[in-house]
């Protein structure tokens, strides 16, 4: 039997449904690798997702705590998505993928994992990435931790 080990899910797994400080107004501050900011914008940054679907799976959050997109002021709701925008133009250059995601899910019933903060996720898709591991385990195999993606995108967001 083979075994497929993903320590980085222990916390989230081991603390689902538990009442914590919302993770994006805690990454408002602090070291933005320990963090995995990649970019810091006016009002808006991009974070890695550190429970990927893909290698390169990005947020662009605003730093205002709202649930809506529709209760953001707009020019915080313009730089989410200018930032959108940037963040489509550096994943495809840096890991050419086949296509992208970009969502928001506003509501938990929608899927949206921290429902009071509206972000928006960008990711990068390759052709037959959901391959039988995805769908049979419900396990993500992703080729690149995410230390590295994080010191890659935020040297692009830092030189372009």
């Amino acid at each position: 039997m083979d075994y497929l080990w993903t320590p980085w899910r222990y916390h989230y797994v081991n603390t689902a449904g538990e009442a914590v400080e919302c993770i994006f107004c805690a990454a408002r501050g602090g070291d933005d690798r320990e963090r995995l900011v990649a970019h810091r914008g006016r009002s808006c940054f991009v974070i890695l997702n550190r429970f990927p679907y893909t290698s390169g799976h990005v947020m662009v959050v605003p730093y205002e705590h709202q649930a809506t997109l529709a209760s953001l002021p707009e020019a915080t709701a313009t730089e989410l998505i200018l930032l959108a925008q940037r963040t489509e133009t550096i994943l495809t250059s840096l890991y050419r993928p086949d296509g992208l995601n970009l969502g928001i899910n506003i509501g938990k019933c929608a899927g949206a994992g921290v429902a009071g903060h509206v972000h928006l996720h960008v990711l990068p898709r390759w052709c037959g990435d959901a391959g039988f591991i995805t769908t049979a385990s419900e396990t993500r195999v992703l080729p690149e931790d995410l230390m590295t993606t994080w010191e890659r995108l935020s040297a692009a967001f830092r030189n372009g």
